[in-house]
């Protein structure tokens, strides 16, 4: 099973929309997928037309279960979603209190590594999309997942939300003996503009290991897919943002990606 987290310190950088194209992009590949919402705002849900509020059970639930998870305990906080073969672990405003009820316990960094293990049989890929805060719930995904996906917006400002979200890999990774394995994908490019090509220009000097050698375009296809709430790959499959994201989830598959232990 495939564990993928996408993730960086700054807002509105598309890192839900990224987890609802590959998705969707995994499942047309015939994938099993489950996508897992540990941001306390809930887009992912609100995304695909769930309201999580509404919802007997949640990531929320999880954590205050932690300690009695079976496989089948870890599937009542999964729902299906209007997708077949796509399910959701959805957030709720609750879990923006976990940090401070429940963050000192020991343990409380590998919760959902654990529950993602015992469902391991029961999907392919599990992706993972985060909240822009570092705290107990981006440890939680960062330590269950074997690769990160770092969505950044083509603009200044959320060239230095990578930079903390690349520091934080690196303090993190080396408290595990760990090297993260990442790939940066330059979201929301408009051609047009001189910002996106400065800015474009930028990541390429700074991280060219790390960067993917293309762009995810300006699509209004991307907003028009959330009305409808499916992923873009299911809205509108012949667009240009979602031909993008097929290229980004072959680039990252056929990349390999994993951590490497540090010795």
């Amino acid at each position: 099973m495939k564990i993928w987290t996408i993730a960086n310190q700054k807002g509105g950088v598309g890192k839900t929309t990224t987890v609802a194209s590959l998705a969707g992009a995994f499942v047309k590949r015939g994938q099993r997928v489950l996508m897992v919402d540990t941001d306390p705002h809930a887009s992912l849900g609100y995304y695909l037309g769930i309201d999580s509020e509404q919802l007997p059970s949640s990531l929320y639930n999880l954590f205050l279960n932690n300690k009695s998870l079976t496989a089948d305990s870890v599937q009542t906080h999964i729902v299906p979603t209007n997708v077949e073969n796509l399910d959701l672990m959805p957030a709720t405003m609750a879990l923006a209190t976990l940090d401070r009820s429940l963050g000192h316990q020991e343990g409380m960094g590998l919760i959902l590594k654990k529950a993602l293990q015992l469902v391991a049989d029961r999907y392919d890929v599990v992706l993972i999309d985060c909240p822009p805060v570092l705290g107990v719930l981006m440890v939680n995904a960062l330590a269950a997942s074997e690769h990160i996906i770092v969505p950044v917006q083509t603009e200044f400002l959320a060239l230095k939300g990578l930079d903390r979200m690349v520091k934080t890999m690196l303090l993190m990774g080396r408290s595990k003996r760990i090297q993260y394995s990442y790939t940066i994908v330059p979201t929301m490019y408009d051609k047009r503009t001189r910002a996106a090509t400065a800015a474009l220009l930028q990541l390429s000097q700074d991280y060219s290991d790390e960067l993917w050698q293309d762009v995810i375009p300006v699509d209004t296809k991307f907003r028009d897919a959330s009305l409808s709430h499916l992923p873009a790959s299911h809205y509108a499959p012949s667009s240009r943002g979602v031909k993008a994201y097929e290229r980004l989830l072959s680039y990252i598959i056929n990349k390999g990606a994993c951590h490497v232990k540090i010795s």
